[in-house]
């Protein structure tokens, strides 16, 4: 155990929002608060201190083994996203992590397209490994698996894997788990495509509570309250996270948009100015491999909607002062 004011260094496993889970090179957890304010480059957060954040704490009350974080040590990458409570804010969804899982189901609850392309607009920045798993395939009837091999032909084509598990049936399981091995993982989705039961079915032994999808809305509701990390027997960590309804992106411009759809980003080197925003330029690169058949027209469709969105917003939203 760390002496009253010895400033030692651990990993946060939990963030309630107040109270932040400490893992100790001892294997021990100890609960945080933070000491001071904290940004993230300057930008409004509404929770400084991520999940898989190293941090330098020090222990404040001994008889309650309780600490302080005094220091976040500096990140290799983080995962952020607009606060979906305050405007103009952005809420760290993990840090330091090595590689992203977008959980979405093709039904129940219906495949939302547009998901899978915001989620990776979030880990592109850093160029974090993703992939598409597409869960519940004990469901599927035919179409539902030509839906399946579309969406795996359009990602793997822009350079993302996308498999199909079950995890009632333990389908895809031992793939899923040989990505997962030795590695610090952050998996997220929409609530209600059986994240929990997931992960319950790759470690029975972490016992995540689980919900069913609403008959009513087929919409899932809410499990996992606050982001925690677990550890794999098998090796690895997986960073699980409450289920994401919405994503926006107020943190970024026009120009972020460009350059985070890889493969767009990739084509452009070839667009006649260097600028282009892949929408009314002439010889824009992107716009004729879209006409080819070169790449994919729902990806440009999801783009063009991002693309508005970030445009529409005003400048001040988009540059308030900090």
């Amino acid at each position: 155990m760390a002496k009253k004011n010895e400033l030692k260094e651990g990993i946060v496993v939990r963030s309630t929002g107040s109270w932040y889970n400490v893992k100790t090179k001892e294997g021990e957890t100890i609960q945080c608060r933070i000491k001071g304010k904290f940004r993230l480059n300057g930008l409004r957060v509404t929770n400084p201190v991520a999940v898989g954040d190293k941090v330098m704490y020090y222990i404040e009350n001994e008889v309650e083994n309780t600490g302080m974080i005094k220091k976040i040590l500096p990140r290799t990458n983080y995962v952020v996203r607009e606060s979906p409570r305050r405007a103009h804010h952005l809420h760290l969804l993990a840090s330091n992590i090595e590689q992203a899982i977008v959980l979405v189901t093709i039904k129940s609850p219906l495949l939302k397209p547009g998901f899978i392309d915001r989620f990776l607009l979030m880990t592109a920045p850093f160029d974090i490994p993703t992939y598409v798993v597409v869960n519940k395939a004990d469901l599927h009837e035919e179409e539902d698996d030509e839906v399946f091999n579309g969406l795996r032909y359009i990602y793997n084509r822009a350079g993302y894997n996308a498999i199909l598990v079950s995890a009632l049936e333990n389908k895809g399981l031992d793939l899923l788990k040989s990505i997962l091995k030795d590695k610090i993982t952050l998996v997220s989705g929409h609530s209600g495509v059986g994240k929990s039961t997931l992960v319950n079915a790759i470690e029975p032994e972490l016992d995540i509570r689980t919900n069913d999808v609403s008959d009513y809305s087929g919409k899932g509701q809410h499990t996992t309250t606050f982001a925690t990390m677990h550890d794999l027997s098998f090796g690895g960590s997986i960073i699980d996270t409450p289920g994401i309804k919405n994503l926006s992106f107020n943190n970024f411009e026009p120009m972020d948009v460009a350059h985070n759809f890889k493969e767009f980003f990739e084509l452009s080197k070839n667009c006649r100015f260097s600028n282009c925003l892949h929408l009314n330029e002439p010889q824009c690169a992107v716009k004729d491999a879209i006409e080819a058949d070169e790449a994919s027209d729902l990806r440009y469709f999801n783009y063009l909607a991002i693309m508005e969105e970030v445009q529409s917003q005003n400048y001040w939203e988009r540059n308030k002062e900090l």
